[in-house]
C-alpha cells in the first residue's frame, strides 16, 4: 500500500463516519478500529525496510518550480511515532466504544477523531516542511473540535479556545520559521533541510529560524511559559484526553525538536532555550501536579512535566540523551495512555474524579486498581518498568554532562527533585484512590468495567513490564531504528540493560524515591490538617488568567480601534477604500514609471463613442438619481452595465460580456432585495440650511473627483497594457499551448479551468465561503424598528422573493406598479433555460461559455421561479438545498485535481479524450470538463443561498417584530 495512503484513509473513514447513524455506535467504532488496526498493520510490516537506517519516499508533482510537491516519507523516528498514533489509536477507539454514551452525537466524535489521526499522520510522514505545517495546524483545528466535543459545556469551549489559540499561533510562527529555513537551504524537502545543518547553523538567519520554530513546538507541547493550556484541555471526553495527551497533540512538539535535532541542535541558543524550557516545564509541571484535587489534572501536570523532561534530553546537546528522550517518548505514551484510560473507568464507574472524595477502590474494582497502580508505578520509575529505564538515562545524562561547573552541579539535583514530585503524584494517584476506607459517599456504587473496556489498559500495562524486565530484548531494535535518523545516523554506544551496577544516576533513582514518598506522607498530613489545598508559592501564577487578562486587552485594543478608524457611514467606508487602492496603484508606478507601448491604434468609431456617452450619462443619472429615486437609480446602472457588456463584445471578448450580462441580472435583483433595507424616503422634503447644502455640494464634488481619478487611472492602465506589443505579453503563451496544453480553443476557459485551475478553485472556495456567510449573518439580522411603525392597513409584511420584487414599497418614495408576467410563461422558461444552460456548459471549453455563466443562467431561470411562484411553491416542486450544491461544487472539484494526483501528474494537470460513439461519431472530452461542472454546482449553489436567504430572513424579522409590537400592545392592555 502507498504511504500516502496512510493519510488518507483516516480522512476518508472521517467522511464516512460523519454521515453514519446516530444510534450506529458499534459501526463507528469499528469502521475507526479497522482504518487505525488496519494502517498500524500495514506500518508494522514495513519495519525491515526502515530498521537498518532505510527512508522510504514517495513524490508527487505539484508546484515543482516552487519546490512545493508533495511529499511522504518514513525512517525508523517517523515508523515509531507512526505505530503509536496507529497503535494506541486502536486502544483508544476500542476503549471509547463502552465510554461514550449512546446520547452522545457519537458519529461526530469518530469523524473528529479519525480525521485528528489523519493530520497527526500527515505530521509524522511530511517530506516538506511546508506540508509539514499544514498538517500541523490541522491537528490544531481537529484538537479544538475534540477538545470542545461536549460543546454545552463553559469549561469545554473556553478550553478548546485556548488550546486553539496558543497551539494555532505557535503553528503560524513554526510557518515563519520554515520559510526561513527554506530560504537558508533553497529547498522546502526535508532531505535536503535534514542534509544541510551546518549551512542552516553558520548562516546569520539561523537564530530567528530557530526562535520560530521552537515557538511552535514549545507551544505544541505546552512547555514553559506556555504550559497552562494543558490543564484546561481536560474538559474534553477521557478517551480523547488519553489519545490527545499520549501518543499525539502534545507529542508532536518534542517530535519537531526530535526532528530537527540534526539540523538546529549542537549550538549554545539551542541549549539555553530547548533545555532551559525544559527543565522549567519539568519542575513546574511536577509541583504542580502533587496539588491537584482531580485525577485527570494530576495527569495533566505530569504530562507536563514529562514532556519536559523529554524536551530537557533533547536540549543538552548529547546524543545519548537524544537517544534517551526518543525511549521515553515511546515508555511514556504506553503508561500515560493506560492511566488517562483508567481515570475514565474510576469516573465512568463512580460518578467523580475528585480525590478528595475517592478511597478504597481496590476492594470494588481489583482489576483496574491493579492495572492502574502498575502504570503509575512506571510514571514514577519504580524498578522493572519502563519509566524506571528512560528515567536513569536522564539521569545519568545530567550526571555526565559536558558544560558549565555550576550547570553540572545543579542539574543533577534538579533531576533528583523533579524524581522526587513523580513518586509523590504517583503516590497520591494510587495510595488515595484506591487504598484506605471504602467511599461512602460516591454518586455511583463502582464496580468493574465491561471486559473489553479493560483490555486496552491491561495491554498497554503488559508492554511496561515487558519492557521494564527485558528493554534489550523488547525494545532494542526499534530504539536503534528510531534514534538513528534522531543523532543523524550514526548512534552512540548505549546499554538497555536493568542492572549497572551501583553509581551516580542508581542512587538518584534511590533518593527520589525515598524522598517522593517522604514529600507524598508530608502533604497528606498537611492536608489532614488543612494546611495545603492549592500549590503554595505558584497559587497566584496562574497561566489562564493571564491568558484571559491579554486577550480582554488584544479586544478592548481592538474596539478602540474600530471606533477610532471605523464608521457606520457607508460612503465614508467607500471613501477609504477607494483612497488605499488608489495609493496602492499609483505608490509602484511611482517608483518604477508605467511607459505606454508603441502598438497602433484603431481610428475612432463613432458608434464606440456613442455608446459610451450613453454610459456615462446614464452612470451619472443613477448617482443623481438615487437621492430622489432608487428604482429609477437602479435602472441607470443596469443600462451602463449593459454597455460595458457590449464593450466586452466590441474587443472581442464574449466570454467577458456574456458573464458580464448574466451577473447584472443577478445583481439587480440582489440590489431590488437590498433597497427593502434601506430608511424609507421622508416625502415630506425640508429645504436645508445654506451651510449645509454648500457642505453637501462640496462632498459630492469630491466624491466625483475621486471616481474621476480612479476611473482614469483604471482606463489609463488598461490602454497602457493594451497599447504593447503583443508579442511581449503571457498571452502568446496561452493562445500557443491552450489547445497542445488544455484541450480546447477558448482561451479564456482554458485558462481558467487548466493553466490556473488551482487559483480558480480558490476563488470558488471564496465564494461559497461568502455566500455561507451571508447566510449565517441572515439569520441573525432583524430589520430596523421603524420599518413595522406603521398603521396596520400600511404595513409591508413580505412573504418571500415574489412579493419582496413586486411589491412596489420597498423600490422607492412612489410606486412604480406591479410588474405583471404570466406565471405560466415563467415556469415554461425553466427547461429551456436549463437547456441554454447545458449548451453553454458543454460548449466552454472551445467557444464562449462554461461553468460559470451556465450557473448563472440557471440561477437567473430559478430566481424567476421564486418572483413568479413564491418560494414555498418552488421548494415543494424542486426541493433545492443551495448549500448541498455548495459542498458538492467544492467535492468535484477537488476530486477532479486529485484525479490527476492518482494517475501520477501533478494536481489539478488537465488531460483530454477522444472517444467514439454509434449514432454520435468522435467526442471531444477534457478532464477539465469536472472541474467546471464544480464551478456550475457551486455557482449555482451560491447565488441561490445569497438571493432566498434574504428573501427568508425578511420573514422571520417582520415577523419577529410583529411578535414584539404584540407583545407590547398586550403590556400596555395590562
Amino acid at each position: 500500500m502507498p504511504l500516502i495512503f496512510l493519510i488518507i484513509l483516516p480522512f476518508l473513514g472521517s467522511l464516512l463516519a460523519a454521515v453514519l447513524p446516530t444510534n450506529a455506535r458499534n459501526t463507528e467504532s469499528t469502521l475507526a478500529g479497522v482504518i487505525a488496526l488496519g494502517c498500524a498493520i500495514q506500518v508494522a510490516l514495513l519495519f525491515p525496510e526502515v530498521a537498518d537506517g532505510g527512508v522510504l519516499r514517495e513524490e508527487i508533482d505539484w508546484i515543482p518550480a516552487l519546490g512545493m510537491n508533495l511529499i511522504v516519507r518514513m525512517d525508523g523516528f517517523a515508523w515509531m511515532f507512526c505505530m503509536l498514533v496507529l497503535g494506541i489509536g486502536s486502544l483508544v477507539v476500542l476503549y471509547a466504544r463502552y465510554y461514550m454514551s449512546p446520547a452522545d452525537p457519537v458519529p461526530r466524535f469518530f469523524a473528529f477523531f479519525l480525521a485528528f489521526m489523519g493530520a497527526m499522520m500527515g505530521v509524522v510522514l511530511s517530506g516538506n516542511v511546508i506540508q509539514l505545517a499544514f498538517f500541523w495546524e490541522l491537528t490544531s483545528l481537529f484538537s479544538f473540535l475534540l477538545i470542545g466535543y461536549w460543546h454545552h459545556r463553559k469549561d469545554a469551549r473556553q478550553g478548546a479556545r485556548m488550546a486553539l489559540t496558543v497551539t494555532g499561533a505557535g503553528g503560524l510562527c513554526m510557518l515563519a520559521g520554515m520559510l526561513v529555513l527554506g530560504h537558508i537551504v533553497g529547498s522546502y524537502d526535508l532531505d535536503h533541510i535534514l542534509a544541510a545543518g551546518q549551512q542552516i547553523r553558520d548562516h546569520h538567519l539561523y537564530l530567528t529560524a530557530l526562535v520560530l520554530i521552537l515557538l511552535g513546538a514549545l507551544t505544541k507541547s505546552a512547555q514553559f511559559p506556555f504550559h497552562f493550556w494543558l490543564p484546561h484541555a481536560m474538559a474534553a471526553p477521557t478517551p480523547v484526553s488519553a489519545y490527545l495527551h499520549s501518543a499525539t497533540m502534545v507529542k508532536a512538539g518534542v517530535f519537531l525538536l526530535a526532528r530537527m535535532w540534526p539540523v538546529l541542535g549542537d549550538t549554545e541558543p539551542w541549549f539555553w532555550l530547548v533545555g532551559g524550557a525544559g527543565l522549567c516545564t519539568l519542575l513546574l509541571g511536577g509541583y504542580l501536579a502533587m496539588f491537584q484535587n482531580d485525577l485527570k489534572g494530576l495527569l495533566a501536570y505530569s504530562t507536563i512535566s514529562h514532556l519536559g523532561l523529554i524536551t530537557l534530553l533533547l536540549g543538552l546537546n548529547s546524543p545519548l540523551a537524544a537517544v534517551a528522550a526518543v525511549f521515553h517518548i515511546m515508555n511514556h505514551a504506553t503508561f500515560k495512555a493506560s492511566l488517562f484510560m483508567a481515570v475514565g473507568i474510576v469516573d465512568h464507574e463512580s460518578g467523580t474524579r475528585d480525590i478528595r472524595r475517592l478511597s478504597g477502590l481496590r476492594t470494588m474494582m481489583p482489576v483496574t486498581a491493579t492495572l492502574a497502580m502498575v502504570a503509575s508505578a512506571a510514571m514514577a520509575g519504580v524498578p522493572l518498568l519502563n519509566g524506571f529505564l528512560s528515567k536513569e538515562m536522564f539521569f545519568a545524562e545530567t550526571v555526565y554532562l559536558d558544560a558549565a561547573p555550576w550547570v553540572r552541579s545543579w542539574l543533577p539535583v534538579a533531576a533528583t527533585l523533579a524524581g522526587m514530585f513523580s513518586v509523590a503524584y504517583s503516590l497520591r494517584f494510587t495510595v488515595d484512590v484506591f487504598f484506605g476506607p471504602k467511599a461512602t459517599d460516591l454518586p455511583l456504587t463502582p464496580h468493574e468495567p465491561p471486559r473489553w473496556m479493560i483490555a486496552p489498559i491491561a495491554l498497554l500495562v503488559v508492554a511496561c513490564v515487558v519492557v521494564g524486565i527485558a528493554p534489550a530484548w523488547a525494545m532494542g531494535d526499534f530504539l536503534r531504528a528510531a534514534a538513528a535518523p534522531v543523532v543523524g545516523g550514526t548512534l552512540p554506544a548505549f546499554s538497555l540493560a536493568v542492572w549497572h551496577g551501583v553509581n551516580a544516576p542508581l542512587i538518584m533513582s534511590v533518593l527520589a524515591l525515598l524522598g517522593g514518598i517522604a514529600i507524598h506522607c508530608l502533604l497528606g498530613w498537611l492536608r489532614k490538617a488543612g494546611h495545603v489545598e492549592t500549590a503554595p508559592i505558584l497559587r497566584h501564577f496562574d497561566g489562564r488568567r493571564f491568558f484571559d487578562y491579554a486577550l480582554a486587552l488584544a479586544q478592548a485594543g481592538a474596539r478602540q480601534g474600530r471606533r477610532l478608524l471605523s464608521t457606520m457611514r457607508l460612503q465614508w467606508q467607500m471613501l477609504w477604500l477607494v483612497c488605499l487602492a488608489l495609493a496602492a496603484g499609483f505608490l509602484p508606478l511611482w517608483t518604477s514609471g508605467l511607459e505606454l507601448g508603441d502598438r497602433g491604434t484603431l481610428p475612432v468609431s463613432p458608434a464606440f463613442v456613442l455608446l459610451w456617452i450613453i454610459g456615462s450619462t446614464c452612470a451619472l443619472a443613477a448617482a443623481w438619481k438615487a437621492k430622489y429615486h432608487r428604482m429609477a437609480a437602479l435602472i441607470m446602472l443596469s443600462v451602463s452595465g449593459l454597455c460595458v457588456c457590449i464593450t466586452f463584445l466590441w474587443f472581442s471578448a464574449p466570454d467577458l460580456a456574456l458573464t458580464q450580462l448574466v451577473v447584472e441580472v443577478v445583481t439587480t435583483v440582489l440590489i431590488m432585495l437590498g433597497l427593502r433595507w434601506l430608511p424609507k424616503r421622508d416625502k415630506n422634503l425640508h429645504i436645508p440650511a445654506l451651510s449645509t447644502q454648500i457642505r453637501a455640494r462640496a462632498r459630492r464634488l469630491r466624491d466625483f473627483a475621486l471616481a474621476l481619478a480612479a476611473g482614469g487611472g483604471m482606463a489609463w492602465l488598461a490602454f497602457a497594457m493594451m497599447s504593447r506589443p503583443f508579442h511581449d505579453s503571457t498571452s502568446t503563451f496561452f493562445l500557443e499551448n491552450a489547445l497542445s496544453g488544455g484541450g480546447g480553443t477558448n482561451v479564456v476557459n482554458v485558462m481558467l479551468v487548466d493553466f490556473r485551475g488551482f487559483d480558480t478553485f480558490g476563488e470558488i472556495v471564496v465564494l461559497g465561503v461568502v455566500a455561507l456567510t451571508v447566510y449565517a449573518l441572515l439569520r441573525r439580522f432583524r430589520p430596523a424598528r421603524e420599518t413595522m411603525d406603521l398603521p396596520e392597513q400600511q404595513r409591508y409584511v413580505p412573504g418571500d422573493l415574489q412579493t419582496d420584487l413586486l411589491n412596489p414599497r420597498h423600490a422607492g418614495d412612489t410606486a412604480v406598479g406591479y410588474l405583471m408576467v404570466p406565471a405560466v410563461l415563467v415556469r415554461l422558461l425553466l427547461p429551456f433555460a436549463t437547456l441554454v444552460a447545458i449548451y453553454l456548459f458543454m460548449r466552454g471549453h472551445n467557444e464562449p461559455g462554461g461553468g460559470f455563466v451556465a450557473g448563472l443562467v440557471f440561477s437567473v431561470a430559478l430566481v424567476l421561479q421564486y418572483i413568479i411562484s413564491g418560494t414555498q411553491w418552488v421548494e415543494a416542486h424542486f426541493a433545492l438545498y443551495p448549500r448541498r450544491w455548495i459542498a458538492a461544487g467544492l467535492l468535484f472539484a477537488l476530486l477532479t485535481g486529485f484525479g490527476s494526483v492518482v494517475v501520477g501528474y501533478p494536481f489539478m494537470t488537465s488531460h483530454s479524450f477522444h472517444f467514439t460513439l454509434p449514432l454520435v461519431g468522435e467526442i471531444h472530452l477534457a478532464s477539465a470538463t469536472f472541474f467546471d461542472l464544480g464551478v456550475f454546482t457551486l455557482v449555482v449553489g451560491s447565488t441561490m443561498l445569497i438571493l432566498t436567504a434574504i428573501a427568508h430572513q425578511s420573514v422571520r424579522g417582520h415577523r419577529y417584530h410583529a411578535r414584539l409590537l404584540e407583545d407590547e400592545a398586550n403590556e400596555g392592555a395590562h
